[in-house]
């Protein structure tokens, strides 16, 4: 192997782990700022996000969200698998039950907005999406299928990465000035539908490279 070959091989690995590193970070920064809700639950509607259904379930879905999102991030870490299998499991199970839990209180969140049928619609997909895909990952999982349930569970981590890209684009909204209520509904869907296609090509272009 060439010293040009090992260079380049070494610098995928660095920007590979800087990626990761990076991510982790950002998941876990905001899974501490979500967690305010947790710390100082709301106890009025307006406090819930106006949300008709915000008094109990938002500070449910907050509490599975923010689990799932602090823990996801270690779990594609194939070091982290390799050595620590059991662990692995463990975390996996508690990650999927958080998924459940945010995914089913999601739905209901979705119900009792007041953004209009188009925001209800993109997050109560996203809901059933999270719930079916943490399902099938984890029957994979159980029938020791573990590339299906490989594929599964990133998807699913595509969908709980929502949560990052939906705070990346509200202030986006706020900074550029733009109208507020049609461009929230459109982040209903933006926050994981571009997350979800670029874990398909992903998949695809890995399935492509294992001969699959």
């Amino acid at each position: 192997m060439s010293a040009h070959s090992i260079i380049l091989i070494q610098t995928r690995k660095w920007a590979r782990r800087t990626g990761w590193a990076f991510l982790l970070l950002l998941c876990l920064a905001v899974a501490a700022y979500s967690g305010r809700y947790l710390v100082n639950p709301p106890q009025t509607i307006q406090q819930a996000l106006h949300n008709v259904y915000g008094l109990p379930w938002l500070v449910v879905h907050v509490a599975g969200s923010v689990t799932a999102l602090a823990l996801g991030a270690w779990q594609f870490i194939p070091a982290w698998r390799r050595t620590t299998l059991g662990l692995h499991r463990w975390i996996g199970r508690t990650y999927v039950v958080s998924c459940l839990i945010g995914g089913a209180a999601g739905l209901v969140l979705a119900a009792g907005t007041r953004a209009g049928p188009v925001a209800a619609s993109g997050f109560g997909l996203l809901g059933v999406l999270w719930i079916a895909v943490n399902v099938l990952g984890w029957r994979a999982a159980v029938q020791q299928r573990f590339d299906a349930h490989r594929r599964w569970m990133i998807r699913s981590w595509a969908l709980t990465l929502a949560a990052v890209t939906l705070r990346i684009y509200l202030p986006l909204v706020m900074i550029f000035g733009l109208p507020f209520e049609p461009w929230y509904s459109a982040i209903a869907f933006l926050a994981w539908v571009p997350n979800l296609v670029l874990a398909e090509l992903w998949l695809r272009r890995d399935r492509n490279r294992r001969g699959l």
